[in-house]
């Protein structure tokens, strides 16, 4: 795979460097001393990054002696921006916890309480969570502070199931357990001093390179930590693995026909160096005259600059930057036809100067619609409580949707508003075409579900062979697939709700198809069983994921799908004609190629097919992993059915609705206290409601001859867990027997009719003893299994009794007929239990 190489991403660079602090000694609580030397620190590594080639204009931010919600702020809105790579560093005090299991970093604020109080600190596994959970390709943590070494530490204990840390790499100061000295008010602490003297050197420096020279240069400084130790510069795991990388500079810019940078940029970068070098160098009434004449002499060498170019061939080579915004699961694709382009000879003037540089950056799906849409204001003039710039990205020149009908959704909002800054220019033909499959494992291939059936019939197909079978979709906010995929589970009128019961339902769905291919759980006992709606495309790619530690999976083409149309998008910004000329040409250039025999070549090794009636494979190397030459025809996305599908899809994954009917009868004498009795095991699944979630409790006891089949513990509506809680406390066994299927029939109405003007998740669950059972036979059963079914409200039935699940019992029967489970002590009962309801739930508030 190589290095990780950030240029013509977009990256961020935020330098946090804590030198001024407001609780210092001889204040019991407060921190050893101030840090001047951090001032030098934030200044030097600046200035070595913006003239770096890797940092575009405004891609690095220096934060000094932020508070905690400073810096958390800042660190978050860097973690929602960054697309390639997120460099974060940190130089201030930090401490340990008494276990030193845990890194602190003092910001502002800090105080030592005793007890081991640290408010006004960030802990660093909190900064992993954040870093793990950013959209950045790749991130790097340089940490200059006491105990940096315990980083690596903290990084191998972070609990990440996904391994979404394993892009986070560290570099640290100082080995574990020591404290490094606080340097001289002067210059740049020695770890920052010899990083950016490294960083500023010239020529490309990557992260093991950085390590290297400056480990190499402080030991030959002999710098020392406290206590006289030596200082050593650690990283996460040296000897350094190659495909872990990462680019961090990549030397000046020269200015002659290879310049492959925006001279312009590069020049007022170096500019912004040169000033800032003389800023440190000189002070008072001298510094500042200093600093008036060299500006006056840039200023006359900059109107020269401008003028040899505007006169001449000999200037730099200037060429137009484009920004290509698209589908987070098109983004490796958009990106390796762009990167093609650019070494093309159709991007190469006869000067050798290349004539457009190119910048791929992707944001969710439904979030670009709406800013397209609706909020092209603000894109152009953001606000604090209205930014796209930070949510999305810069303002795009071209636009790759995953389908024409995701422009046209967009042109439609534009039609609800009075003024209108971006203009939308789509192609009338995509650029290429992939299917959205089911991406099954070996073990279920040929399980029934072939193709030429509907999405939901091979879901159902999967299910009736395999009961542990799951099926994986990404966020149908985030990719387009997902939302195609999503109006597929939801056509032919089927309830939202229902479909949504045969998706698995992770706590956090992933963002594209791609992060979910390659999160599959590296588990047999689960990744034998999981299949994934994703694009055909991806199969064939394998972007970034390691194939030995996952089962391969086949493609299983379901009829009813919409396929994946990306369609090339021009977008025309008011006010934004400067270079209105220039752009278009290069505009039109990249679309040519693009849409030519060399984009085609490029995008057929990526796995797509040809946008004509035959759909055939671009490169038919591709078919492999179950793809055929060609595929059957699909209607086209429709942008009314997508909008629907969106707002359905939110409905479903809403605030939930549950019932629960708990037998009270005097069989269950002996099942009633303590954890494992009736109203103790509904106690424990109250974790998967929250504040929003409506639910009730019905204590089930009564033959239903005029008294009533229920009578009820717990309003329906939403509560405090306490409350609820409170309730089942106060639940007493009858001297009575029940009756399960008047007790059903009636739940069953009763959340027909919450649930008849939306399509909110709901769910009934019966807890019994199993000893009324005799009462769920013949006609009854029937009546409950078919009220079951034609509600579309699953029924959990939750049995005390072994083998009340077993097939053809009473209990299993209602359960399917209504999409439901059936659970006895024969499963893990109260951990299935509360992930059913967490499944209709939102959950507690963590």
């Amino acid at each position: 795979m190589g290095r990780f190489d950030p240029r013509r991403k977009v990256n961020r660079a935020l330098l946090v460097g804590v030198s001024e602090y407001d609780h210092t000694a001889p204040d019991p609580q407060g921190v050893a001393c101030q840090l001047p030397a951090v001032r030098h620190n934030r200044r030097a590594l600046e200035d070595a990054l913006n003239g770096g080639g890797v940092f575009g204009e405004g891609e690095v931010r220096a934060l000094p002696s932020p508070t905690p919600d400073q810096f958390t702020g800042a660190l978050r809105r860097a973690c929602r921006e960054t697309r390639g790579l997120l460099l974060l560093y940190f130089a201030g005090h930090a401490v340990t916890s008494t276990s030193g299991n845990e890194l602190h970093l003092q910001l502002r604020t800090a105080r030592v309480l005793t007890g081991n109080g640290l408010p006004g600190s960030v802990s660093f596994t909190q900064v992993l969570g954040e870093l793990a959970d950013s959209r950045a390709e790749q991130v790097v943590v340089i940490l200059d502070c006491c105990y940096a070494g315990n980083a690596a530490g903290i990084w191998h204990r972070f609990d990440d199931p996904k391994r979404k840390k394993d892009k986070i790499l560290l570099l640290m100061s100082v080995q574990p357990n020591r404290c490094i000295l606080g340097g001289d008010a002067d210059e740049a602490t020695p770890f920052t001093r010899e990083l950016a003297r490294v960083l500023d050197q010239g020529g490309e420096v990557s992260l093991s390179e950085l390590y290297a020279a400056v480990k190499k240069r402080m030991a030959e400084a002999r710098y020392k930590a406290e206590d006289d130790d030596p200082q050593r510069p650690q990283a996460l795991a040296p000897p350094w693995d190659p495909d872990a990388d990462v680019l961090l500079a990549a030397g000046p810019v020269t200015i002659g026909p290879d310049e492959t940078e925006l001279g312009e940029r590069s020049w007022f970068s170096g500019l912004g160096r040169l000033l800032g070098r003389a800023r440190t160098a000189v002070g008072g009434l001298f510094g500042r005259t200093v600093l008036a004449l060299l500006l006056s002499f840039l200023a006359i060498g900059a109107a020269g600059y401008v003028i040899l170019e505007w006169t001449g061939n000999s200037g730099p080579c200037r060429p137009v930057e484009l920004r290509v915004l698209t589908d987070p699961d098109l983004e490796p694709a958009m990106r390796a036809a762009a990167d093609a382009y650019l070494a093309s000879g159709d991007n190469t003037a006869e000067d050798g100067c290349r004539r457009s540089g190119i910048t791929v950056y992707s944001a969710g799906a439904a979030g670009v619609v709406t800013a397209l849409g609706g909020r092209t204001d603000p894109w152009q003039r953001p606000r604090e409580d209205d930014n796209p710039q930070r949510d999305i990205g810069p303002q795009p020149d071209v636009w790759i949707p995953a389908t024409r009908a995701d422009a046209r959704r967009a042109g439609a909002l534009q039609g609800d508003h009075d003024r209108v800054f971006a203009r939308l220019e789509a192609d009338s033909a995509p650029l290429a075409y992939s299917p959205v499959v089911l991406a099954v494992p070996p073990g279920l291939a040929d399980s029934g579900a072939s193709g030429g059936r509907s999405l939901s019939e091979l879901v159902d197909a999967l299910e009736a062979v395999d009961p542990k079978a799951q099926v994986r979709r990404p966020d149908p906010g985030f990719t387009g697939a997902a939302l195609l995929a999503t109006v597929g589970l939801y056509g032919g009128g089927a309830d939202a709700r229902s479909a949504e019961r045969g998706i698995s339902r992770p706590v956090r769905p992933d963002s594209s198809a791609l992060r979910l291919l390659c999160t599959l759980p590296d588990d047999n006992a689960v990744d034998d069983h999981s299949a994934a709606l994703v694009p055909e495309f991806l199969l064939r790619s394998g972007i970034g994921c390691h194939p030995a530690t996952r089962a391969p999976r086949t493609a299983v083409y379901p009829d009813d799908v919409p396929g994946l149309e990306p369609t090339f998008v021009r977008v025309r910004w008011e006010d934004g004609d400067r270079d209105e000329k220039a752009r278009d040409e290069e505009v039109n250039r990249f679309r040519d190629w693009l849409t030519g025999e060399d984009g085609r070549a490029v995008l057929g090794g990526q796995g797509f097919r040809s946008a004509t009636a035959q759909r055939g494979l671009l490169d038919p190397k591709s078919a492999r992993w179950g793809m055929t030459e060609s595929v059957a025809a699909t209607d086209p996305a429709d942008p009314a059915e997508m909008d629907s599908a969106l707002e359905r899809y939110g409905n479903a994954h809403g605030p939930g609705r549950v019932l629960y009917l708990l037998d009270s009868s005097g069989s269950m004498a002996g099942l009633w206290d303590g954890s494992s009795g009736g109203p103790g095991i509904l106690k424990q699944t109250l974790t998967g409601l929250g504040g929003e979630d409506e639910y009730g409790v019905w204590a089930v006891h009564g033959l239903g001859d005029g008294g009533g089949t229920h009578t009820e513990l717990l309003g329906f509506g939403t509560h405090a867990r306490k409350d609820a809680e409170r309730a089942l406390d106060t639940a007493k066994v009858r001297d009575a027997e029940a009756d399960p299927p008047a007790a059903l029939l009636d739940a069953l109405d009763f959340m027909r009719e919450r649930g008849g003007d939306d399509e909110r998740p709901q769910l009934i669950v019966y807890l019994t003893d199993g000893e009324d059972d005799d009462r769920l036979s013949g006609d009854r059963r029937q009546q409950v299994a078919d009220r079951a079914r034609a509600s579309g409200v699953p029924v959990a039935m939750v049995t005390l009794k072994s083998g009340a699940c077993d097939r053809d019992r009473p209990a299993t029967q209602i359960a399917e007929a209504g999409r439901g489970r059936c659970l006895d002590p024969g499963d893990d009962l109260v951990p299935d239990l509360r992930d059913e309801v967490a499944h209709t739930g939102t959950g507690e508030e963590p």
